[in-house]
């Protein structure tokens, strides 16, 4: 029986310290970049493009201030939550709630454009059982996606507020993914942060 994964794309934050530096009414997840494939895309279709596509239940959490970013994922079939709060755990939650009947669910930053396909693919695969939370692992430091196990499901629907999802993993068994991919740690703070190095 293969497993029902589903993808929860957090695009709900306001970007803050991006906005300092690019002006107020620069949205990162709309600023273009370079992908790893050489094409040139938004950082939020980036970030929809790396999704594997056997992936195919897609929950977009965002508020009604990016209406562009909604629209570019509904291209790439997602359903879209809508927010008011810009919190992490908020997102999570509303995320999860959208789809409670899934087997595990990865939970995707929408400002992290540089993931290679294959590494959120080993991600996935981790999530091998109810209890666990797998985690990809660059040079020994914890990095995104983040795959959670069906146990997990509570927990994820009572975050609230900023505070991720970090604390659960006290609760199950971890599964560090080992990969060899700057992109899981690699996320858009700044404009400058919108070009990768070449490996």
């Amino acid at each position: 029986m293969s497993r029902s994964i589903a993808v929860i794309v957090l695009a709900a934050g306001e970007g803050s310290r991006f906005r300092e530096v690019a002006g107020a009414d620069k949205d990162k997840l709309l600023a273009d970049c370079t992908g790893r494939d050489g094409a040139l895309r938004s950082v939020i279709e980036q970030v929809l493009v790396n999704l594997p596509a056997s992936l195919d239940k897609r929950v977009l959490v965002t508020t009604e201030a990016r209406p562009q970013a909604m629209r570019m994922a509904q291209a790439y079939d997602c359903d879209i939550v809508s927010i008011e709060s810009t919190g992490m755990g908020d997102s999570i939650a509303a995320g999860v709630a959208a789809c409670p009947e899934a087997d595990g669910w990865l939970i995707v930053l929408g400002d992290m454009p540089f993931i290679l396909p294959s590494s959120i693919e080993r991600v996935v695969a981790a999530i091998a059982d109810d209890d666990a939370v797998s985690v990809p692992v660059q040079d020994g430091e914890y990095g995104h996606p983040v795959g959670f196990g069906r146990s997990f499901g509570s927990g994820l629907q009572g975050l609230s507020g900023d505070r991720g999802a970090r604390p659960l993993f006290a609760q199950g068994r971890v599964v560090e993914v080992s990969v060899d991919d700057l992109g899981v740690l690699w996320d858009i703070d700044v404009p400058e942060s919108l070009v990768f190095p070449k490996s």
